[in-house]
């Protein structure tokens, strides 16, 4: 009786030390999005979706970890983005913050989480900053941003004799880094930018701005946005007839519910750069089954980045047994990326996770097999050619 009485008190001590790194016995994790606006179906409530996913993959590690998901709406503005994390933080006991749509609302939290030690999981912002001057060794960018959606697509058209483009961009940080990159590519490769408009977020008519891309005789017109600012934008060229005049529609950040919204008689021809389609083999078509079942829908590159972020955090604290994060941060960095979003991931000194991106074409309603069924791939863009090189890199991480 006594052998068994001292095995339970070995078994309990060793379970309660076990659980000892984990604050509050809870690894919680917040994910901050745009829940009502124009990026809503872009990331939103399946982002909020796909985190929960990985929590179930995970299934509680090796260590048998308890972990929760909550989630609010920031409503793309800055304040209520730090406010709501500030509260997470210090009376939640919130250890990492996911998604982030918009990009001040993520570098407001990601400088907050610095300073705290905290854990930022960005996947839905595009902003470079975010690896640049607003780096953090806490701070992961997760698979995509202005640069890869620029470069990727710029170079393919450009290499097909399409010089001269007129932009249409999203007027904040946002649309101008976008722009910029794809300003700098474009001229890189012998191009041209021969016009260049800036609309608010969140339009609805885009008749003036296409009517001066139209005029301008562009081979592309580039649309530097996103969300339903893209969707609309996409729609009223169709109205107009821009593709059937023979310009090109390139959607520089259009993601696969956009064209499921717009619908493949208005979508098709579309070119862009995803890091994630559904249908790109058997661990991501499982993945999207999944969540088909969940959300009714394919995800896209958001929800992906999301579920391969949250998944790939939660490893690194189950193995180390601890939610500090500083140590998992560390973790993270060190291990390689790989799940159904990112067969082939790593994290770079700034911050970035990189994997290989697709350039893809919208199939036309002939060529597609049937609903969700797409995306042509044209071609596999590299990982390492998918950021902004490390040797112009502005964060101190990478030089100090």
């Amino acid at each position: 009786m006594k052998t068994t009485v001292s095995f339970a008190a070995v078994l309990l001590a060793t379970t309660a030390l076990a659980q000892a790194e984990i604050s509050d016995g809870v690894v919680r994790i917040g994910v901050l999005t745009d829940m009502s606006g124009p990026y809503s179906d872009f990331s939103g409530p399946t982002s909020v979706e796909a985190a929960r996913l990985a929590v179930e993959e995970f299934n509680g590690g090796t260590n048998g970890l308890k972990v929760e998901i909550i989630a609010t709406d920031h409503q793309n503005k800055a304040d209520i983005a730090a406010s709501t994390a500030r509260q997470w933080f210090d009376t939640q006991g919130v250890d990492a913050i996911a998604d982030m749509t918009n990009s001040a609302a993520a570098i407001a939290v990601t400088t907050m989480a610095k300073d705290l030690g905290k854990v930022t999981l960005m996947t839905g912002p595009a902003t470079t900053e975010l690896t640049n001057a607003a780096c953090s060794p806490t701070g992961f960018h997760w698979g995509w941003d202005t640069y890869s959606q620029s470069v990727g697509t710029a170079s393919a058209l450009v290499g097909q004799g399409l010089k001269d483009w007129f932009l249409i961009t999203a007027d904040y940080a946002f649309g101008h880094q976008m722009a910029a990159s794809l300003s700098d590519t474009v001229k890189a490769n012998g191009g041209n930018i021969i016009g260049d408009v800036r609309h608010p977020l969140n339009t609805m008519d885009f008749s003036s701005f296409l009517l001066q891309a139209q005029a301008s005789g562009a081979q592309v017109v580039g649309l530097a946005n996103g969300g339903t600012d893209t969707v609309n934008a996409v729609k009223g060229a169709a109205e107009f007839g821009i593709a059937q005049a023979g310009q090109t529609i390139a959607a520089l950040n259009i993601v696969i519910s956009d064209v499921h919204a717009m619908g493949l008689e208005t979508a098709q021809g579309l070119t862009g750069t995803t890091s994630f389609y559904h249908d790109r083999d058997d661990a991501s078509r499982e993945f999207a089954q999944r969540f088909m079942e969940r959300t009714g829908r394919m995800p896209g590159m958001i929800q992906a980045g999301t579920y391969s972020s949250v998944l790939h955090y939660l490893r690194a604290v189950d193995a180390l047994n601890s939610d500090v994060g500083t140590d998992v941060a560390a973790k993270m960095r060190e291990t390689p990326v790989h799940d159904a979003f990112a067969p082939n991931g790593r994290i770079r000194e700034d911050g970035r996770m990189v994997t290989d991106m697709y350039l893809f074409q919208v199939k036309t309603p002939a060529e597609s097999s049937g609903e969700w069924d797409y995306f042509k791939i044209l071609a596999t863009i590299p990982a390492e050619e998918t950021a902004t090189p490390l040797e112009q890199s502005t964060c101190y991480l990478v030089n100090g």
